[in-house]
């Protein structure tokens, strides 16, 4: 951890400098799209450290909690070294760039910039595959929400509190007391860790039996929710939740490092695992190249380029303040993703499956449980069978917790605590994703259906954010962590190597191409890894799962989204390589 830490700090201090200065050159004194362009919905100048707030909770989603957690199964190392090695020279590269990128283009979106420095081909081709792949991803994120708070009146009642908190911040800074963040935060931190103190008290109540959903409740109401987030005005609910969730994100996580630092917990996971051969329960296929898009955002996520091409430029007072909050915002996710590798590497093997896979499948392993149904006592809810990864980091969580000095007696809360840190996590994806998602299909929408255009602003978000919101709740109703998890892999990395190309293209455009290796070097990497990753997933995972009795319909989905998605990525590859050669 403590190695960890100063290679993070060096990153940022001297490589994301270099960056800025030489290969971006931030102005300070250029006027940005927020100020350009304001109009009190979309485009709202925001202050540097709320901006930070909602960015960094916008791309921080299950990714860097749920990937390292479940490959872990190949072991702690591979992981450990891409999380680090990852973060810093391909996804905080990838995040700061695209981020400048949009806020010199009025804050125009991946797709719109693809279409100016590729071609008019690259960029219809990104539409559609960007499209694609933010239905998977907010499809993989909700699952891990589901199977986190299903048949959980308080993991519910926390997440739930922070919807009206945030809407009454949203009010009182912009509304009743414009400007007052501070008032408006004590507010809000007050509210959401009362409502994770007392939501035991009101587990059991009448109301408690009221919110104890199950897995298609919990679906239903992320819908609702992710709906309504995406169409209201960005400063009433979607900033001020996020803003306050980056609190509980960022405290959290420095206790946690402080906390493993102070306990110094042992690895009981392996080095490498037997299952980096491939045959893991968990996720298909061998170590290389499965490893790469398991942990996925942890390293490098290709939805950050739309959030960082999305709400963020809309947004951002000073050309300076993209420097942290590109950059930056990145470096604190690949630490999330160390910590949630440590804490769930600190889990017994045979719990850690045991949480993890489901009861039948577990059973044919032949493993035994050292502290499983300990576990389950001390938090108060059989935490055996499961999946999606959320859980058993919950579990690692709590006990670097309770580990510490006259926390012993409160594992319940912590575990509690730990799942609605989840679930912010995830949940600020959902919204963010959603509204970025919404714009991404109206501008397609416009392109393919002229009249589209003409429709009133607010009626098209609603349709295209109905679009949106079912697409991925289809997903998620007909799909497991198996099937959904490897091909948001695949997706969130293939969208990584379209923004690095952009990123490429971008940087060649400018006059620099003699930094173009910043981008490019990162590009060629992800796109092997990725382009492998699809391959073998298509005809070792979804191909034989379509020959399977009740499972036809999501293996032949899964396998021509796989498809249709890695050929995007190769058109646009090609368009680049063409655009090259003219430049």
């Amino acid at each position: 951890m403590i190695g960890a830490l100063c290679v993070l700090t060096i990153a940022y201090r001297y490589y994301s400098a270099f960056i800025a200065a030489h290969v971006l050159m931030l102005d300070a004194s250029r006027r940005t799209p927020a100020h350009l362009h304001a109009d009190g919905a979309d485009y709202h100048p925001t202050s540097k450290w709320v901006l930070f707030g909602h960015h960094f909770a916008a791309i921080a989603g299950a990714g860097p909690l749920i990937g390292p957690v479940l490959a872990a199964q190949f072991g702690f190392l591979p992981g450990f070294l891409w999380l680090l090695i990852g973060v810093v020279l391909a996804g905080a590269v990838q995040d700061f760039v695209i981020l400048f990128a949009s806020t010199r283009r009025g804050g125009k979106s991946l797709v719109e910039i693809a279409r100016q420095e590729i071609g008019p081909v690259a960029g219809l081709t990104t539409a559609i595959a960007v499209l694609f792949i933010i239905i998977v991803a907010l499809a993989g994120l909700g699952l891990a929400v589901v199977n986190a708070l299903r048949e959980s009146a308080w993991g519910v009642l926390a997440i739930g509190s922070s919807i009206p908190l945030a809407l009454f911040m949203g009010w009182y800074m912009v509304r009743f007391r414009k400007g007052k963040i501070a008032e408006a935060t004590v507010i809000g931190v007050i509210g959401l860790v009362s409502a994770v103190i007392f939501g035991r008290n009101i587990a059991g109540t009448e109301l408690g039996r009221w919110l104890t959903l199950s897995g298609n409740g919990i679906t239903w109401s992320m819908a609702i929710y992710g709906f309504v987030a995406s169409v209201l005005p960005v400063w009433l609910l979607l900033v001020p939740r996020d803003y306050l969730s980056s609190y509980m994100k960022v405290g959290t996580i420095a206790v946690l490092v402080l906390g493993i630092l102070w306990i110094n917990p042992p690895i009981h996971q392996p080095m490498i695992s037997a299952y980096s051969h491939g045959g893991g329960p968990i996720i298909p296929g061998k170590l290389f190249p499965f490893v790469f898009i398991t942990i996925a955002c942890g390293a490098i996520s290709g939805f950050h380029a739309l959030v960082g091409s999305g709400t963020t430029p809309k947004m951002i007072n000073n050309e300076l303040d993209i420097r942290p909050i590109g950059y930056g915002a990145m470096l604190m996710e690949g630490l999330v993703g160390i910590t949630a590798l440590v804490a769930s590497s600190a889990l017994y093997p045979g719990d850690y499956f045991a949480i993890n896979v489901p009861a039948a499948k577990f059973a044919a392993l032949g493993m035994h449980t050292t502290n499983l149904a300990a576990l389950s006592a001390q938090v108060g809810e059989n935490v055996a069978g499961r999946t999606g990864g959320a859980v058993s980091l919950a579990i690692g969580m709590a006990q670097v917790f309770t580990a510490l000095p006259g926390m012993g007696r409160f594992m319940s809360y912590w575990y509690h605590f730990a799942i609605l840190f989840e679930a912010l996590f995830i949940l600020t994806t959902i919204d963010a994703g959603t509204r970025v998602g919404r714009f991404v299909l109206q501008e397609l929408l416009g392109q393919v259906y002229k009249p589209f255009e003409h429709i009133d602003p607010r009626v098209s978000s609603i349709i295209a954010s109905f679009l949106v919101v079912g697409s991925w709740v289809y997903f998620i109703l007909t799909g497991s962590i198996s099937t959904i998890w490897p091909m948001f892999g695949i997706a969130n990395q293939l969208l990584a190597v379209i923004a690095l190309t952009v990123g490429s293209m971008v940087i060649i455009n400018m006059g620099k191409a003699r930094y173009v290796w910043i981008t490019f070097v990162p590009m060629l990497f992800v796109a092997t890894t990725t382009l492998t990753a699809g391959w073998q997933s298509i005809f070792q995972n979804f191909i034989p799962l379509s020959h399977q009795a009740g499972k036809a319909v999501i293996g032949i989905v899964n396998t021509g989204l796989t498809t249709l998605m890695m050929g995007c990525v190769l058109v646009i590859l090609a368009s680049a390589v063409v655009r090259l050669k003219r430049a």
